[in-house]
């Protein structure tokens, strides 16, 4: 049996399955791209539920793990050469459980770095500006009498719901035929951006029928259906 006792966090959050990779998150865009991944990739995982509200990313035991404070962060037992290997930042998450599979990233070396360049464009772009959007249209930020915060975050996530529509055009999945990372990396931010931001008219995002079908693809799979809903909110 593992031994993850050299990890701070699991004194806060026991392990009662040490053997399996630990999953620390919550079930946001950003939580849900690895819940996803793991259940796509059928890897034995038990998930701790973090709760933001309370604060709970800030602390002693949580930050010892991602010291950025937010979630998803992972450790995982069997990491490279045997030894437990602790993550954060979802991108570089989803990336090493894909290569410790060898699935969900395309083996060939142009074809891995273009698939690469769509989770970037998810984490430095999309990630951002609909959280931003989602802050001005939805909470507090709506409270602003100045709009133009909100203008600019409108304009700028449509015009990236535009690059992924350009990008999908033709294409069942980013890479083709191929469901990758760069699908699970974006499918939770789309849904939020439509659904619980409540950002569709404001978007304009019925302009945009490629993304629409593509969202509708992804939220089908089993696996993403019941990774949006993991880990379980206390």
């Amino acid at each position: 049996m593992a031994d993850l006792s050299a990890f701070p966090v699991t004194a806060r959050w026991p392990a009662q399955h040490p053997d399996r990779i630990q999953l620390y998150s919550a079930p946001t865009p950003n939580g849900v791209k690895v819940s996803i991944a793991l259940e796509e990739l059928g890897l034995p995982y038990e998930a701790h539920y973090i709760d933001i509200g309370k604060d709970e990313t800030w602390g002693p035991e949580f930050l010892s793990l991602n010291p950025n404070g937010k979630i998803p962060s992972i450790i995982d037992p069997k990491g490279p050469d045997g030894a437990p290997l602790a993550l954060f930042e979802s991108g570089a998450i989803l990336l090493y459980l894909a290569e410790k599979t060898g699935k969900l990233l395309p083996a060939d070396a142009a074809r891995r770095y273009e698939t690469i360049q769509w989770v970037f464009f998810q984490m430095a772009a999309i990630g951002p500006m609909f959280g931003q959007l989602g802050f001005f249209h939805k909470f507090a930020g709506r409270e602003i009498a100045d709009k133009r915060p909100l203008e600019r975050y409108r304009a700028e996530s449509r015009r990236l719901v535009g690059v992924l529509d350009g990008r999908l055009k033709g294409r069942k999945w980013i890479m083709d035929n191929d469901y990758t990372i760069a699908d699970i990396s974006m499918l939770g931010w789309v849904r939020n951006l439509i659904g619980f931001y409540e950002a569709r008219e404001l978007v304009g995002f019925d302009d945009f029928p490629a993304v629409a079908e593509w969202l509708e693809r992804g939220l089908a799979r089993p696996a993403v259906q019941a990774g949006l809903e993991i880990p379980t909110r206390g």
